[in-house]
């Protein structure tokens, strides 16, 4: 059997060397390029060209690196009968979570005001007073649900939003109650997959259905954000700012207006890491189960694209 690794090079590289610590007596291809594409039964993706895995024809088996699979589904070329599972890691969700506190507790304890002031030289004492804040999660799957979890077990008012009914230890919407859970928030973290359904949901007709001026957190993918109706939302007041990880063309482009509004804050796509030892550990797992003809661990729904 055969296993390959596509991924961008730091990435695979630290991919790559786990591979060989866990699974030292099997085959490892880097990158698609092969004389022997037939060898091939298990690829590791992120981030994969489209058509790339096109010529492996004894593939069983899609092991997306990430939590995202938007990246695999979007590739026709792929059949639709070889099995796509995700990384689902705690320590996965522990990144993600931390990002989303910070991002929000550097918001409501005035942060980039007191920054404003040092650098001015400025003592700014008693000036800035922390927000009032009523956190909405935006999907509250593995890890939105993660980061709810710990927003209520600090004390902030905080309440979710997913398709279907979850159980929870705080308000939370589902369905048809969508604009019921904007009613109430001034901050919007979004952790929603992009689907279909997803894409260009963060736009100006959604921003105008707050009733209160409200802070974006975008954690998902850039793909459910429109960036322009961001920048819009944020001139008209309907958005305070917006704390940004993901982006519709990544590397964000230089002349991107994101760059230097300064009520937009932004980092590379970062906000929660695949760790090797964990990743490489589920895919070996799952391919033992495709071979025993087993239940996999986190298998993707095509239909829900999650």
């Amino acid at each position: 059997m055969g296993f390959a690794i596509i991924a961008p090079p730091t990435q695979t590289k630290k991919w790559e060397i786990e591979f060989n610590k866990q699974a030292p007596n099997e085959d490892l291809l880097i990158g698609y390029e092969t004389e022997n594409p037939e060898e091939i039964e298990c690829v590791l993706v992120w981030g994969h060209p489209k058509g790339s895995l096109e010529k492996f024809k004894n593939l069983k088996l899609i092991f997306s690196m990430g939590a995202g699979v938007d990246h695999i589904l979007n590739d026709e070329t792929i059949p639709k009968n070889i099995p796509i599972s995700r990384i689902v890691d705690p320590q996965m969700a522990f990144s993600m979570t931390n990002y989303i506190l910070m991002a929000v507790l550097n918001y409501q304890r005035c942060w980039y005001d007191f920054q404003d002031s040092q650098r001015k030289g400025h003592w700014a004492q008693f000036e800035f007073d922390e927000k009032i804040l009523s956190i909405g999660i935006l999907g509250i799957g593995h890890l939105g649900m993660d980061a709810a979890d710990a927003f209520h077990r600090l004390g902030f008012k905080v309440s979710g939003y997913s398709n279907s009914p979850k159980k929870t230890i705080f308000p939370s919407f589902h369905g048809n109650q969508f604009e019921d859970f904007l009613a109430d928030i001034n901050v919007l973290v979004c952790t929603v997959p992009l689907t279909p359904k997803t894409k260009g949901l963060l736009n100006f007709e959604l921003f105008c259905k707050l009733n209160y001026p409200t802070y974006l957190v975008n954690v998902s993918r850039g793909g459910v954000h429109i960036e322009r109706d961001i920048v819009r939302a944020i001139d008209e007041g309907k958005l305070t700012g917006a704390f940004l990880d993901v982006f519709e063309k990544e590397p964000l482009p230089k002349d991107s207006p994101l760059w230097q509004n300064p009520k937009i804050k932004i980092t590379p796509h970062i906000a929660s890491l695949t760790y090797a030892k964990e990743s490489i550990r589920q895919a070996l797992e799952n391919f033992r189960r495709v071979k025993q003809g087993n239940k996999l661990l986190n298998e993707v729904n095509r239909q829900n694209m999650y």
